[in-house]
């Protein structure tokens, strides 16, 4: 079964060259490689060239989505493995993937998950990479998504469903979206917990906010509301959605703090709520990275909620206006042929 790995890269000149000499190793009859560089303005293509993949530069930068389209159309696998420039990926997933593919002729798509041993030290970067780990390791494995950072789906599939929708309203969220698109023409996609990839990425607070407003809660919420929620999965579960109602609930109790101190017992209440129904991820901090560590993650992990709640008002507002507008457009044509 013919593989080709498809990797987008975009000004990754610090990560890219390490990122491809991982997959290096895997190559072979039936196998190629190849890095889309989107238009960048320092030597990631000529890096990931020197590393031992073959480069598409394009003249302009058109996002990851459809630099992952134009990888896909120059390559000639089956099945087609995107990896992101800012991961290692071991050579054994590559033999993984194609492994679970003839082991599993009814599935169209597999993704892994980041290991639990992020590069980046700080902090945030560590808190947020284990996050993600945790929440693709207890989810189901059946899945209603699919992930880019390292998912392969088979060709036929992605070339009929459309590939990846590279709309500015899907950025960075466009693997979700084509993971939309694959279980609503009836095909299974399968989260495999063993296939892991090292993330390279360096978090900051103001990186986790801008993400996890704009580019994720806003755009899935508009995705959700404009397909119907999938499943309680992976960031869906019901207890992420009760942690989000009772930070928001805390922190209209912080307001009412404001005429009634014993108001104040209600936030309170409810971030102890919020710490008890999250204690297995607390728990799990606690084993990678120490007691210390967990509890000073606490506040991350309510930033991510709040953060959350906001992009789903942000998503819910821009859902309905579009509809509002949709409407009166549709009302002008009919009255003004």
């Amino acid at each position: 079964m013919r593989i080709s790995i498809v990797m987008p890269a975009y000004n990754s000149e610090a990560e890219v060259a390490e990122s491809v000499a991982s997959l290096v190793p895997a190559l072979g009859p039936g196998r190629e490689f190849v890095v889309v560089d989107d238009a960048s303005t320092d030597a990631t293509a000529a890096a990931a060239q020197a590393a031992g993949a073959r480069v598409i530069r394009l003249s302009e930068n058109v996002g990851p989505a459809e630099a992952r389209n134009r990888g896909a159309a120059a390559v000639s696998g089956e099945i087609l493995l995107f990896i992101d420039a800012d991961v290692v990926a071991p050579a054994a997933v590559v033999d993984r993937v194609d492994r679970f593919f003839h082991e599993h002729p009814d599935v169209a798509a597999v993704f892994g998950s980041y290991d639990d041993r992020p590069r980046a030290k700080a902090w945030v970067s560590q808190f947020r990479n284990l996050l993600h780990h945790y929440t693709h390791q207890i989810g189901n494995e059946e899945a209603f998504t699919f992930w880019a950072g390292c998912g392969a789906v088979r060709r036929a599939v992605f070339e009929e469903v459309g590939g990846y929708d590279a709309r500015d309203r899907w950025f960075s969220i466009e693997d979700i979206e084509l993971g939309y698109r694959i279980r609503a023409s009836g095909r299974r996609i399968v989260v495999d917990k063993k296939m892991q990839v090292t993330h390279l990425k360096r978090w900051t607070l103001a990186s986790v906010v801008r993400t996890d407003v704009a580019y994720r809660a806003l755009p899935w919420t508009r995705l959700i509301l404009q397909h119907g929620a999938p499943p309680r999965d992976l960031n869906l579960q019901g207890n992420q959605q009760a942690s989000l109602a009772l930070v928001a609930c805390a922190g209209a109790g912080v307001i009412g703090a404001a005429f009634d101190a014993r108001i104040a017992l209600v936030s309170l209440s409810a971030l102890a709520a919020v710490f008890f129904i999250n204690r297995r991820f607390f728990s799990f901090l606690r084993d990678r990275r120490g007691t210390a560590f967990a509890l000073a993650s606490f506040p991350l992990h309510l930033l991510y909620f709040l953060c959350s709640g906001v992009g789903f008002v942000a998503g819910w507002v821009a859902h309905q206006t579009e509809r509002i507008m949709g409407c009166s457009d549709a009302s002008a044509a009919r009255t003004n042929p």
